[in-house]
């Protein structure tokens, strides 16, 4: 039987992983975490958003992130500090300006063949991650903002999306929790919510029964090759104590698909080839609606306050995430309360519920400077890559998944 290795257990390494073992290949999936999606696909802001493929590649983007680099609690926030990796993803980002359209519309259809596929991936593993079909709500405070959105609306209903707009009384019967003033909006019905994590853990365990294994709190340490296949050298990552000193072993394998979010960059250099991942930071709160007002309060369509970059996901009775932000700073995963700071406002501000039990997070993600996924094979024979998706690997992954499963079944048939 055919053998593949997955490097990754987030989102796109459990959902390959899958694909694969539907496919009839033997999977052994490598983590240095001792559990499924712990690092970007543990907190993320929760939409499956179609409604969210527009690429950032514009020069407002970067100009923005340079004009609000003194501002703490910037949506988007650049360190100046020089880093070789960072400025020159910044030109390639710059260079890809010209892609932005046809980029766009890729990613709207992506999107939208893998959210078809994820439910139904999720139905037949009856996989209970508080999925919510609500739809995602945009709604705009001013009238420029809201004419720069006609636009990209568009654009988005150009690849094949259902999206409308809808006046400030319609958003307000959509979602009657929000209360503040606003100039208009758009609504994509068919866009949904739900918690990535749980997803990816009940994934993991569904793949189980179809023979894929898993090596928790092991990490890569090289990747050789031979005329018979691939050999991965790994060890004891360090978070694993249950492990004693630094003891090599190895898989053999016919192929091995890298999934590595923010260290696909690290990987890919090591096999020879030039995967351009840079970090992204988001923060994400997640509050805990204790008491019967806030239930009741919460929203349970999901939103985005375009002024604020913010984005809500209902999961559950008693959870509500709020994700926003997009922070240069390298690989530092620290949770800043600068940063998380303005989400509690904006929750504070916008709704009449408790924050006082509030968990933050901080994950990277893992961004192309084109905003395009990688998925493809590698320079190499028996080298595959399923990584880059960004701000969208919740929402590409089951996509994306399917692709590369296909592109390996090709190169490497049963």
């Amino acid at each position: 039987m055919c053998h593949i290795v997955v490097v990754g257990s987030g989102i796109t390494g459990v959902t390959s992983a899958y694909e694969l073992s539907q496919l009839g290949y033997k999977v052994t999936v490598i983590d240095k975490h001792l559990f499924p999606a712990m690092e970007t696909s543990f907190a993320n802001g929760g939409q499956l958003s179609a409604c969210n493929a527009e690429v950032w590649n514009q020069k407002s983007t970067v100009l923005k992130g340079i004009k609000w680099m003194a501002r703490k609690d910037a949506p988007l926030l650049l360190n100046p500090a020089f880093s070789l990796h960072k400025y020159a993803w910044l030109v390639e980002f710059l260079g890809n300006i010209k892609h932005y359209e046809g980029n766009t519309r890729d990613t709207v259809k992506m999107a939208l063949l893998a959210r078809e596929r994820l439910f139904s991936i999720a139905d037949r593993e009856q996989i209970n991650f508080d999925l919510e079909k609500r739809g995602i709500l945009h709604f705009y405070h001013t009238e420029q903002d809201y004419q720069v959105a006609t636009g990209v609306n568009n654009l988005l209903c150009s690849g094949g999306l259902e999206r409308h707009a809808v006046t400030p009384e319609e958003i307000k019967s959509i979602e009657p929790s929000l209360t503040g003033e606003y100039y208009g909006g758009f609504y994509c019905p068919g866009d949904a919510t739900g918690d990535i994590h749980k997803f990816t853990s009940g994934l993991a365990k569904a793949t189980e029964k179809y023979g894929v294994r898993y090596l928790f709190g092991m990490e890569v340490a090289n990747i050789n090759h031979s005329a018979n296949g691939v050999h991965i050298q790994y060890h004891p990552a360090a978070e694993n104590m249950q492990a004693e000193g630094v003891i090599l072993e190895q898989l053999d394998a016919d192929a091995v698909l890298i999934c590595g979010g923010v260290g696909s960059y690290q990987l890919a250099h090591q096999l020879g080839d030039r995967v351009n991942v840079y970090p992204v930071k988001g923060y994400s709160i997640t509050v805990n609606l204790n008491d019967q007002q806030s239930v009741q309060q919460a929203p349970w369509v999901s939103l985005l306050d375009e002024s604020a970059k913010i984005v809500t996901s209902r999961l559950g009775e008693n959870r509500l995430r709020i994700a926003g932000t997009a922070e240069f700073n390298g690989y530092n995963r620290d949770i800043r309360a600068d940063r998380i700071q303005p989400l509690v406002d904006w929750v504070n501000k916008n709704f009449e519920i408790s924050t006082q039990s509030v968990v933050p997070w901080a994950g990277l993600r893992p961004m192309m400077p084109d905003m395009m996924p990688v998925v493809r094979k590698g320079k190499r024979e028996r080298v595959f890559y399923n990584t880059g998706h960004g701000h969208l690997g919740w929402t590409l992954s089951a996509a994306t998944a399917v692709m590369i499963s296909q592109q390996i079944a090709v190169a490497h048939p049963l």
